[in-house]
Order: structure tokens, then C-alpha cells, then sequence
């Protein structure tokens, strides 16, 4: 059995230390209930881009959308100055996981572009796996770049296999399929918030891949737009007041709600999961199992890591 918390959290919008350390109390509060996993929302550190939309966010070369995304950029993760390093210590000495939604401005990429990136922190506080969402949606691609297949692993916890998408990443059926390839048996699905994008798709999920789908939103609403932000009062004037409500849920194997959408409130919730449950509807249906034809219909996996330059020294 595997104890399973979802964090359904606002950020403290665009501010890196501050949502760093609300995740921790949520994480130590996950670990003092005996979960062995917790997991938060898309870009939840240090928050979703949601100013482009009611700032003119498609105007070239204007000067808002640079100050934002200058903002943006700076309260970013980057992995190699060590800013995941107290969450990363935090799991070690609680023995709790972690997947957590994060903007991550990676080195190896230039250091000033910034990626929407699903992180997977194991139990003993290790990074073991950085997703870069492969294709942005719609106004995110004014903000985030287009990652690539690196991240589509498993992991092995608990008595599953652990794997996640971003958002409408689990729109896309290949990726799907390079999961279920890799034998997942526990999916998780993080999102910006809003039940409209969780309540159908998280029941299909798990019935599709005959999985545990566990789908975590974060939760904004206006009056976390903070006072110091760059613009404040343009976003604010184009914001509604809740632009993510949350959503966060949990299906069964068999496609059956376990947790419903939860909507318009943070909230820590667990819920125990059982890897015979998988077995048991795994035994009409699986998909890259016996319920595949390899020699008819077969998925390639590019899972190099891409960059502009190849080094020989």
C-alpha cells in the first residue's frame, strides 16, 4: 500500500523562496500523516503565467512583457544553483517523495529561457527525473519553451511505477503510450487548476492505462496577485477573480472516483492505494501488455536530452 497526498496550494505568486517554503510545511505535514508521496500542482514553484492573457501578452518586443518575464525568469528554479536543496533535504530526512510543478530555468539551455517542468524528488531526497513539457499550450508558448522526451521515465514506489505528464500533455496519446510502454501503473497529472481540464479526463486516464490517475491543480485567485509585482495593476485589471479553482482528484483503476474534484479551496488530502487493484482490472485489459500488438503498431521514444552544442574535449 502506498499513502498518497495531494497538496491542492496557491502559490505565493512569483516568489520563489515564499512558495518554497509553504511547499516544505505542506510536505511536513504530508510526512507527519504517514503519506509516501505528496504531490503538488503545474509550475506551482513559483507559480502559472497568468498575466499574458489580459496584458497584451502577443505584442512584440513590448516593454511589460519583458519586465514580467524578466521577473518571471528571476524567481525561476534552477536546478544547478541549488534551489530545490531544502526540499531535497526536507524529503531525505522525512523519508517522503515528491513531484512538484515548477518553472525551471535550466543552465543548459542558455539560463534565461524557462521551461514548464514536472520534478520527481524519491525518498531518500534525490532529483531523480526532470520532465520539460513538451509542447506549451496556446499563451504559454509566449512564456515557456518546448521541452523534449528526456523526462518520459517511471520510477519505481510503493509497489508501483510512477510516471507524469503535464497538464494537456495527457491530451497527447503518444506520451500516454511511452508511459504505459514503461509499465506506469500510477499516473499523475499536474495542472494549473481549474476542474473543467481534471473531471473528465482523470477518470479516462485511469481506465485507459487501467491505472491509479491522480490529477493536482494549483489554486489562484486575484487577491494573491502580490503588491510588489511588476504591473500589478494591468494584470489585476485583466485578471478574473479566480483564474484557477483547484480540481484536484483521484480515480481508480477501474475509472471509479476515489477523491472527487475539489474546487475553490486549498486542501491536503490522502488517500491509500493498492497495487492489486491494478492486477485486478489489468486482467481484461493492458494496454503494452497483453492487449497489444507490438508486431502490428510500435511507439519511438527520443529520450535524449536536447541542446544547441555537442562538446568533444
Amino acid at each position: 500500500m502506498l499513502k498518497l497526498a495531494i497538496a491542492q496550494i496557491a502559490p505565493i505568486w512569483l516568489d520563489r523562496a515564499k512558495t518554497l517554503a509553504k511547499i516544505i510545511d505542506y510536505v511536513e505535514r504530508a510526512a507527519m500523516e504517514g503519506a509516501g508521496l505528496v504531490v503538488f500542482g503545474e509550475t506551482i514553484l513559483p507559480g502559472y503565467p497568468f498575466w499574458p492573457d489580459g496584458t497584451g501578452g502577443a505584442r512584440f518586443n513590448d516593454p511589460v512583457q519583458k519586465d514580467l518575464f524578466a521577473h518571471y525568469a528571476t524567481e525561476a528554479v534552477c536546478l544547478e544553483e541549488g534551489h530545490l536543496d531544502p526540499l531535497c533535504s526536507r524529503c531525505r530526512e522525512l523519508g517522503i517523495a515528491v513531484v512538484v510543478g515548477t518553472v525551471e530555468r535550466p543552465l543548459d539551455r542558455s539560463g534565461t529561457s524557462v521551461y514548464c517542468s514536472l520534478i520527481y524528488i524519491d525518498q531518500s531526497g534525490e532529483i531523480k527525473n526532470v520532465h520539460r513539457k513538451l509542447q506549451p499550450t496556446y499563451e504559454e508558448r509566449l512564456v515557456w519553451s518546448p521541452g523534449d522526451g528526456h523526462g518520459l521515465r517511471v520510477f519505481p514506489i510503493g509497489g508501483f511505477q510512477l510516471g507524469g505528464l503535464n497538464c494537456w500533455e495527457n491530451w497527447m496519446p503518444l506520451p500516454r503510450a511511452a508511459l504505459y510502454g514503461m509499465g506506469e501503473t500510477l499516473h499523475v497529472a499536474i495542472w494549473p487548476g481549474n476542474a473543467r481540464n481534471t473531471e473528465v479526463l482523470t477518470r479516462f486516464l485511469a481506465r485507459e492505462g487501467r491505472s491509479y490517475c491522480v490529477s493536482v491543480s494549483g489554486l489562484m485567485r486575484k487577491a494573491d496577485v502580490p503588491d510588489y509585482l511588476p504591473h500589478r495593476e494591468l494584470i489585476l485589471k485583466g485578471m478574473p477573480d479566480m483564474p484557477a479553482n483547484g480540481g484536484s482528484c483521484l480515480a481508480a483503476p477501474d475509472g471509479s472516483w476515489i477523491v472527487e474534484p475539489v474546487v475553490g479551496e486549498e486542501a491536503l488530502l490522502f488517500a491509500e492505494l493498492d497495487p492489486r487493484e491494478v492486477l485486478r482490472e489489468r486482467q481484461n485489459f493492458d494496454p503494452s501488455g497483453h492487449y497489444s500488438r507490438p508486431d502490428v503498431t510500435r511507439l519511438e521514444v527520443n529520450r535524449q536530452r536536447q541542446s544547441t552544442i555537442k562538446v568533444k574535449d
